[in-house]
């Protein structure tokens, strides 16, 4: 149990369902709400199955790059906190894709898998913090994925909601929640940071 918290606390903020929430928006403004449902569903499967690629499938990648599970911590920790600090950071751009990508999305008959599972709800960001978690026994990798599936079933509940979030919320609240999940993202990116450091260089 303590691990399947941990998961889930750890990569509800880095993933952020909230910051997809503009984007779902345009995206399907013109879709009836059982298009935006089925929608919101298909990109949060799509997550749970690139997340788990990058979980269980990450280790054989950095072994035949030859790259240390902790450089990929460090790494990993240094991209969170850039994105904490756009987050953070009032004007900055806060958008995962540019603006000629989100252009070409509103062409796309399906944009479930990209721009919406990838790079909006899994980024490059909760890919690296999946290939760091070390999960030693079957039944933690199961809570692992349990994990996995609960960040993917809250997304998928924001995104349906959305537009009644952004409704109640308005632009003050949308920018406050925003700065909070980039603090939490900053968190998580210091820890990853540091707690690599200290095993390279055998710290205490």
């Amino acid at each position: 149990m303590e691990v399947l918290i941990a998961t889930f606390t750890t990569l509800f903020s880095v993933v952020n369902p909230f910051g997809a929430m503009p984007m779902f928006l345009t995206l399907t403004d013109t879709d009836t709400n059982a298009e935006r449902t089925a929608t919101a569903l298909r990109s949060c499967s799509y997550m749970v199955a690139i997340l788990s690629v990058a979980f269980f499938g990450g280790q054989y990648i950095l072994n035949f790059f030859g790259i240390n599970i902790q450089h990929l911590r460090i790494a990993g920790g240094i991209l969170l906190m850039r994105s904490a600090f756009d987050l953070l950071t009032p004007g900055a751009n806060r958008d995962r894709v540019g603006p000629d990508a989100l252009e070409e999305s509103k062409h796309k008959d399906d944009i479930s898998f990209t721009p919406l599972a990838m790079p909006m709800l899994s980024g490059p960001g909760s890919m690296a913090l999946c290939i760091g978690l070390i999960r030693p026994t079957y039944a933690d990798k199961a809570m692992t994925v349990l994990g996995f599936a609960l960040v993917a079933a809250a997304a998928f509940l924001i995104l349906v909601s959305s537009l009644r979030l952004t409704r109640l919320m308005g632009r003050p609240g949308m920018a406050a929640l925003s700065r909070i999940m980039g603090f939490l993202t900053l968190a998580i990116g210091v820890n990853f940071f540091v707690t690599a450091v200290k095993v390279l260089f055998h710290v205490e």
